[in-house]
């Protein structure tokens, strides 16, 4: 089994693991065969902010982690450059190790590595990892381009252990008939989609951009029973029935109902730092983001998640709908959802302009062999942005042939669209992170908007049901003890905000009189 590491300074790959006995111990050993003087700042865990560590003690599985996982960890990146050759072949092409006076120099030339020297601003002589990879004479020897030759791997093979080791870099390319979400599809949060698409008006849909989609998978089969027992109680409270949640309910039967895939409610939506770049192969570069960790603190307490990402684009010919950066971002970031290649109901959606000057507004899944393929890192983006390139370690059969491309629409599902207003947010306070927009997030723009309390048929809390609002508010208030109690409020309007809360936001907000 393999499981990808995403650190602070990219994605790396550990191989040849068992679920069922391999531990953090063993994912760590991996790491140090190439990059043997790592410094983790925070531990292998199992969320983005590395508050989640993972059991050291306990098997993968145990944790939920398969075959294409992905984890996560911070390090110290001036120590993890990395060794791909031996220290024997390393010191004969240099004659021997160079005495320098770099400790942490021998060091790394003794156990090898594809490295080269430097000379660094002060005139000292520096070992540093050399881009490209290694040439020696193995590599060039190998059972597959980058692998190791067979002899080096296993002295004897029988022709069904060779066979099972060669099907492991054999794709045969098929179609995906349906995604994994449900027929109730994607329901996304209408107000919050047209802010995103005017936006990218404001350039003529000629910069690209991302966000992710937060909200939540709903199993269709749980709505309907959540359905059912409102409507019941309702009737016994009152004479008069009344109709119970949002949605339509799908015809009563006596037949024994199947466990459906989730359906995804779409309730707010956050773009992360980022600049347009054309030159980037997503069209964007993703910056730090400061406030990652309050994004996905905020989100857990108000009981939502990271349900899909979507992305704007400018117009395109017919039939490219993603590019390869894009297909391959989308199974990134299925796989994180699912914790490795399994179904999940995450959501790709795109915002571009048609030919006639209207929004097009689609959603897709990415299929489990992309997924696979993604882990495995078998394919990446190319000169072409419609097709995926297939790395040269494996082979891809296409319609009985072999492939070194994969046509992107090969890889998608379609997945139904639905317009949804939100009966918990509003979507009216500035976003964050956004350059040349007319409004930005302000002590005024909070007024302005908590000002129509009373008016209309708004209440406080109503207006303050903003996960732009409420992200806004986290600078200011502490998040740990604050905002859950906040954020109680929002989830249940039942649960009244405190009036000390109402006075500290309303004098932020510079807000005179009642609220």
């Amino acid at each position: 089994m393999i499981i990808r590491v995403r650190t602070n300074i990219g994605v790396w790959r550990i191989e040849d693991l068992d679920a069922s006995t391999s531990t953090t111990a063993d994912i760590l050993a991996g790491i140090a065969k190439t990059r043997p003087h790592v410094v983790y700042e925070k531990a292998l865990s199992s969320d983005p902010r590395c508050d989640n560590p993972l059991d050291s003690t306990q098997p993968l599985s145990s944790q939920g982690l398969g075959h294409g996982g992905m984890i996560h960890c911070r390090v110290d990146a001036s120590t993890c450059a990395e060794n791909t050759v031996d220290g024997s072949s390393s010191a004969a092409a240099d004659g021997g190790a160079m005495d320098t006076g770099n400790k942490n120099e021998g060091a790394a030339a003794s156990s090898g590595g594809n490295t080269k020297r430097i000379i660094d601003k002060d005139g000292s002589i520096k070992l540093v990892h050399a881009e490209g990879p290694s040439t020696s004479g193995s590599a060039n020897r190998g059972f597959r381009k980058g692998l190791l030759p067979l002899r080096d791997m296993k002295m004897a093979w029988t022709l069904q252990e060779f066979t099972a080791m060669d099907d492991r870099y054999n794709f045969k390319i098929l179609r995906q008939d349906a995604s994994f979400v449900g027929k109730g599809g994607v329901h996304l949060e209408s107000a919050a989609v047209n802010d995103f698409q005017n936006y990218l008006r404001r350039f003529q849909f000629q910069q690209q951009r991302f966000g992710y989609l937060y909200g939540r998978f709903v199993d269709e089969e749980d709505e309907e029973g959540e359905k059912e027992a409102k409507e019941e109680e309702e009737k016994m409270q009152e004479d008069k029935p009344k109709p119970g949640g949002w949605g339509a309910r799908l015809p009563e039967s006596e037949e024994k109902k199947v466990k459906k895939n989730a359906k995804v409610i779409v309730e707010a939506i956050y773009e992360p730092p980022q600049e347009a770049d054309p030159e980037a192969a997503e069209g964007f570069v993703i910056l730090e983001d400061p406030n990652e960790e309050n994004v996905e603190s905020l989100a857990k307490m108000l009981g939502l998640q990271r349900v899909g990402w979507i992305v704007g684009h400018p117009p395109r010919e017919e039939g490219f709908q993603l590019s390869a950066a894009e297909i391959i971002m989308a199974a990134e970031l299925q796989l994180e959802c699912a914790g490795g290649i399994e179904a999940t109901p995450f959501v790709t959606v795109r915002v571009t302009v048609g030919d006639d000057g209207n929004v097009v507004v689609e959603a897709f899944q990415v299929s489990l062999q992309c997924m696979e393929m993604v882990a495995e890192e078998a394919v990446d983006v190319g000169p072409n942005p419609g097709f995926c390139y297939v790395n040269e370690t494996f082979t891809a059969i296409q319609e009985g042939k072999r492939s070194a491309t994969v046509e992107n629409n090969f890889f998608l599902t379609l997945v139904p669209i639905n317009g949804y207003q939100s009966d918990m947010f509003v979507s009216e306070f500035p976003r964050a992170n956004r350059a040349y927009d007319d409004r930005q997030q302000t002590h005024d723009e909070m007024k302005r908007q908590l000002s129509k309390s009373g008016q209309s048929g708004w209440t406080f809390i109503d207006l303050l049901s903003d996960f732009a609002l409420l992200l806004y508010l986290c600078k200011f208030l502490d998040v740990k003890t604050d905002m859950p109690k906040i954020c109680q409020s929002v989830k249940d309007r039942e649960v009244s905000l405190d009036d000390g809360y109402k006075l500290i936001i309303s004098s932020m907000a510079g807000m005179d009189g009642s609220y």
